[in-house]
């Protein structure tokens, strides 16, 4: 087993508050240093494929976002255990993704080897980014840097074997595999195609399909852009990508930009609660929620305002939640509409495991769950799946496409999708009082306890649980709690 990084007393710890992976955590210019590095993972043909197939980036881009924000910052926490306990969730996640890619080729999320890459593009992204904008690291800054990475590693693998143990031999295995290994894979072309042209909005935007998409317009272009000329001229060229001209300039000028923020006044930007705040739902109980609804009535206004302006062909977005309908604050789904919004969790056009998949993980992430809570949770989205391959893969191609789903609705809330309610009831009954508290409820969906507390005395019982679930999956009713869980972007 390779040495870990020690510390000495008085040096900077490597986790933590006063590591140097904190200091560049409420950074904006991490924004396009993460992109960036977020490429160069896709551009790897074993993460390139995992991310296809498992992946919920393209359908549900802010929610995985947020997701691998808190992720990372459970991984650089102070404290060991809460170190340890993300680990293990990491790894009982990855240990599930395995298959192969369109070239017949075997991938897996726990290849260590792979692992190693993923936590190389951060690190070389975070070196690549202070030096863009004119702030490049110290010798000693970047080797302290690169052995909290290391221990980053070592604790998902057990040990940092499949990096270089010295930060000089680092830029050599950098180098070897760009020009080697990387390609120009699906995975990687749709974060810089599609991905920005496409972005649904998060939840601070809904209601304001032109002012989003206005913006989408503008911003998405430019972002790919800059992320194409920050990357390694060798994966350029090999990848074929053709740099815009101009855009190497363009790149310079955002991260120097981005860098002036080093004067504003500490604590003027906090990433955790931007993330928070842009997926903030109206009928939250977060104290920041009415601030929020007050942001979002005026974006609608000067959305209304630039429609008239700029009236667009079409005039939709497909991107939008549809509107309630008149004097009722929830609506329905149209079958083609859920299907994309909930079902299809991807974005690949089908329905299949990995969707379910995605579903459960998303779920096991919100409660916290332990690994015996976790694998009863999989298990009964894996009974759903076989129920409904059997009821609706009508071709036999081992995947429900959206047609298939639409002339056979009724067969979506089968004993499996019951049996996967009393499971999440389940999970989510920490305490096994038999009922759903505020808190709870809170910890699964992040909103307020809404129920009539005269009549239920604050808590939600098993039928009255099974009974919103089976509802929202299979009479597709938006506004409720689900849609920030399983629908939203």
């Amino acid at each position: 087993m390779t040495a870990l990084p020690t510390q000495s007393t008085g040096e900077t710890p490597l986790f933590g508050a006063e590591s140097q992976f904190r200091a560049f955590f409420d950074d904006p210019r991490w924004a396009l240093a993460i992109i960036r590095a977020t490429v160069l993972e896709a551009a790897h043909p074993q993460v390139g494929a995992a991310l296809v197939d498992n992946s919920t980036f393209v359908a549900h881009p802010w929610r995985r976002l947020r997701n691998t924000f808190l992720s990372m910052r459970r991984m650089f926490d102070a404290d060991p255990v809460v170190r340890e306990r993300e680990a293990v969730r990491l790894n009982r996640l990855h240990a599930r993704m395995s298959g192969s890619d369109a070239r017949g080729r075997p991938y897996d999320a726990m290849d260590r080897a792979t692992r190693a890459w993923v936590v190389a593009t951060l690190f070389e992204s975070a070196v690549t980014m202070c030096r863009m904008s004119g702030q490049p690291l110290d010798q000693d800054t970047m080797e302290r840097m690169y052995a909290e990475y290391r221990s980053y590693l070592a604790a998902l693998d057990g040990d940092a074997g499949e990096l270089p143990e010295d930060l000089h031999d680092f830029w050599p295995y950098f180098d070897r595999v760009v020009e080697n290994e990387l390609e120009n894979t699906e995975a990687a072309r749709v974060i810089l195609y599609r991905l920005f042209d496409h972005l649904p909005a998060p939840a601070l935007f809904e209601g304001t399909p032109t002012l989003w998409a206005a913006g989408r317009a503008v911003v998405g272009p430019v972002l790919g852009a800059i992320t194409v000329a920050s990357l390694p001229e060798p994966y350029r060229r090999r990848a074929g990508l053709t740099e815009i001209p101009g855009a190497a300039t363009l790149m310079q000028g955002a991260y120097l930009a981005a860098g002036l923020t080093r004067f504003l006044p500490p604590g003027w930007i906090d990433a955790e609660s931007i993330i928070e705040v842009v997926s903030l739902r109206p009928d939250s109980d977060d104290p920041r929620a009415p601030t929020v609804a007050a942001l979002r009535s005026r974006m609608k206004r000067a959305s209304a305002l630039l429609r008239l302006l700029t009236p667009l062909s079409g005039d939709t977005d497909p991107w939008a939640a549809p509107a309630p309908s008149a004097g009722s604050g929830e609506s329905r789904r149209s079958a083609e509409e859920f299907f994309r919004q909930v079902l299809d969790q991807t974005g690949d056009g089908y329905l299949d495991w990995p969707d379910l998949a995605a579903m459960a993980r998303e779920l096991s992430t919100r409660l916290d769950l332990d690994e015996p809570a976790e694998t009863r949770l999989y298990d009964a989205f894996a009974a759903w799946w076989r129920e409904l391959q059997a009821a609706l893969d009508t071709d036999g191609d081992g995947r429900v496409s959206a047609d298939e789903y639409a002339t056979a609705v009724p067969a979506l809330a089968g004993p499996a999708l019951i049996r996967v309610a009393e499971v999440l009831f389940d999970a989510t009954d920490k305490d096994g009082s038999g009922t759903i508290d505020a808190d709870e409820y809170r910890s699964l969906f992040r909103t307020a306890f809404h129920r009539d507390l005269t009549v239920t005395d604050g808590t939600c019982g098993r039928s009255a649980f099974v009974s919103d679930f089976l509802s929202f999956m299979a009479g597709r009713r938006t506004n409720t709690p689900y849609d920030p869980l399983l629908a939203d972007a």
